[in-house]
């Protein structure tokens, strides 16, 4: 009964959203610093690297020590003009690519620009020690909209993307791109960028607003001619905070990248988000969840749910919506097993977009290293009327206070997957539905205000169950009163249909909560959703 809670939810009204409380809530020793073992690509044995994880932690203590120096920003005129066109014409040649011909991965650059003009100093690390990348314009092509500038040799990079034969042997595809403040975003097999991570939140959601910590210098561990893992490290730097950072990112159908860090803080945080992921959610296919743009494509996100697995075990869905106010909820725990911002609807025709290719969209999935403590998963939901906004963040929040000079440690695992059954392993809400009980052949007669629910769940279990097996519905409300409940298969897509009403008391947030049960067994995820009346 791994799915089954162990107790009812208890949920609090926020400034700003609601505060889900599930029972129990952990953070971390420091991460036990491994030993990787690369060599120069014309070397054919390994090498101890000179430069390691322990070097970029004793960088980002020592800066920690002083204020904030953002790094420098200034860019010639001829780049700082540039229009959108003209940035875009700007393309590196693959060519001129860090370790071609010489390894399964590849680096390419980002050119600094008008929109990119923060400079990142990046390096590459082997047996012989540490050389900084040197900017050479002979690496870029410049395009009709832009002759070639005269620039300095000390311009730099913006950034860097990673290359690796994920489709095919003959062609390296891009595997994992940094790119702005801590951003990144990494794809496994056949999928396209969608949502992303970040290194750090910090008060996200905050009426103050939010700072955005930046990963100032990159070091790059040369790999060995076949090595299939790549590390880079890293170090944030912004006002409240620096950080060391390890990523050890290893390519396929779903691509790992394994994080490391040490957080030193130069103030107190008062909140701190920890693994972060950003997306997109337009509208969807409930019209609950902000459909209100005269659009024809019947869906447009990048993600479609939440998804978090408790310390106890407990699966959580939380379709994803488009609010008219900012929503934040916190999903209280202790020692999570694990979250993420999930896109499950994979058939083009829910899309029908031939250029954005929202069915091929990646999930991710943020997996802890060791106990985090107590804490709490928090979901930020911001109002957005374009789609070229994320409008949508995770990220864990421990509940032990962030203090001047007190390191903190945290390690996960994060994954990029189109399919994956183990998340969760039994049955799964695949489609969530609401509307007007005024509305279709089964109306009745209900107050004001009421809404019909209808969620389908397969997957696991209930696949193999007969309709004539006795599944019922166990579903909680706050704020509101439950009709009409119902559970029967559906044959035309042999999903599992839950449908009822549900009648708010008040104007406040109504919380609602529904899963499968058979003869006192959980066969689903919990489904959690939320609407203001």
């Amino acid at each position: 009964m791994w799915l089954h809670p162990r107790r009812p939810f208890v949920i609090a009204t926020l400034a700003l959203g609601a505060l889900l409380l599930s029972p129990d809530p952990v953070g971390g020793p420091a991460p036990a610093e491994k030993t990787h073992s690369h060599a120069p690509a014309t070397h054919g044995t390994s090498a101890q690297p000179a430069f390691g994880f322990a070097e970029v932690r004793r960088l980002a203590q020592e800066r920690a020590a002083h204020e904030f120096r953002p790094p420098r920003d200034t860019l010639p005129a001829e780049l700082a003009k540039l229009s959108y066109d003209q940035y875009r014409d700007i393309r590196f040649r693959p060519e001129s690519a860090l370790w071609r011909g010489q390894s399964l991965f590849e680096v390419q650059f980002f050119h600094r620009g008008s929109n990119t003009k923060q400079l990142v100093n990046i390096s590459e690390v082997t047996a012989a020690g540490v050389r900084p990348l040197e900017y050479n314009h002979a690496f870029f092509t410049f395009g009709h909209l832009l002759k070639p500038p005269k620039l300095p040799s000390d311009l730099g990079f913006a950034g860097f993307r990673v290359h690796y034969p994920l489709q095919s042997p003959a062609y390296k595809d891009e595997l994992i791109t940094f790119l702005g403040a801590s951003y990144f975003r990494v794809l496994g097999r056949n999928q396209y960028y969608g949502a992303s991570a970040r290194g750090l939140a910090i008060d996200t959601g905050a009426q103050g607003g939010e700072e955005f910590p930046i990963f100032t210098d990159f070091w790059l561990l040369r790999p060995g001619p076949t090595d299939r893992t790549l590390t880079i490290y890293a170090l944030l730097d912004g006002k409240s905070v620096t950080g060391a950072y390890q990523f050890q990112i290893r390519p396929g159908a779903t691509t790992q990248v394994e994080v490391h860090n040490a957080l030193y803080p130069r103030r107190a945080i008062a909140k701190l988000g920890v693994a972060p992921l950003t997306s997109m959610f337009f509208y969807g296919e409930d019209a609950g969840s902000g459909r209100r743009f005269d659009d024809y494509r019947p869906q447009v996100h990048d993600s479609d749910g939440f998804m978090t697995q408790t310390g106890h075990g407990q699966w959580i869905w939380r379709p994803l919506a488009n609010p008219r106010d900012l929503r934040v909820n916190r999903f209280m725990d202790d020692n999570p097993r694990g979250f993420g911002l999930i896109q499950r609807e994979r058939a083009f025709a829910h899309y029908e977009d031939v250029e954005a290719h929202y069915e091929a969209r990646p999930s991710y999935w943020v997996e802890p290293l060791g106990n985090w403590g107590r804490g709490g998963v928090e979901l930020v939901e911001i109002p957005s009327d374009e789609e070229i906004h994320d409008n949508i963040v995770a990220y864990w929040v421990p509940e032990q206070p962030v203090t001047a000079g007190k390191p903190l440690f945290f390690a996960y695992l994060l994954s990029t997957f189109a399919h994956a059954s183990q998340w969760p392993p039994g049955g799964r809400v695949i489609a969530t539905r609401s509307g007007n009980p005024a509305m279709g052949d089964n109306k009745g007669h209900f107050a004001a205000g009421a809404r019909r629910m209808l969620i389908d769940f397969a997957g696991g279990e209930l696949d193999g169950l007969d309709h004539s097996q006795p599944v019922t519905a166990q579903v909680t409300a706050a704020n509101s009163q439950v009709e009409a409940l119902t559970v029967e298969r559906v044959p035309e897509s042999g999903a599992w249909r839950v449908a009822f009403v549900a009648t708010p008391k008040s104007k406040k947030p109504v919380d609602l909560q529904c899963y499968l049960v058979l003869r006192g067994e959980a066969l689903s995820e919990t489904w959690v959703y939320q609407w203001t009346p």
